[in-house]
């Protein structure tokens, strides 16, 4: 299980160092393009790079604990789906898309929210009042 994990974040460490050599090497576009296009692509592929930490970092938690928090899951399709929907913001076009993205965004929130409000690893809240055991 080890090795797995050892090559999981060798993996993240070599996608990250692309990823950022990518986005610098996009600087470069500011010689032919607007500011604009290449603050969007800028953005673009910082987000991604944000997605794919959230994705290994709950592989990373997946091999260590031997399973994943539905906090972890939601968080990253959330940062996924938050890309998608500047991306497609970006691309301008048909508004149907990206309400949608936003609806299933607005959902995912919720389900985050609930997932950590009635967390089962809570145990008693502060606010519980109900009798004690001494």
């Amino acid at each position: 299980m080890q090795g797995v994990l050892s090559l999981v974040m060798l993996t993240l460490l070599i996608a990250l160092t692309g990823g950022a050599v990518n986005t610098l090497w996009e600087v470069r576009l500011f010689i032919d393009h607007s500011a604009e296009v290449v603050l969007r692509q800028v953005i673009v592929n910082t987000l991604m790079l944000l997605a794919l930490v959230e994705v290994f970092k709950t592989t990373v938690t997946y091999f260590r604990e031997g399973r994943v928090k539905v906090t972890f899951i939601v968080d990253t399709i959330l940062v996924v789906m938050l890309t998608e929907v500047i991306s497609q913001w970006f691309k301008g076009g048909d508004w149907h898309p990206l309400t949608a993205l936003l609806g299933i965004l607005v959902i995912l929130s919720v389900i985050r929210v609930m997932a950590v409000r009635w967390s089962p690893t809570m145990g008693i809240r502060p606010h519980d009042t109900g009798p004690v055991d001494l």
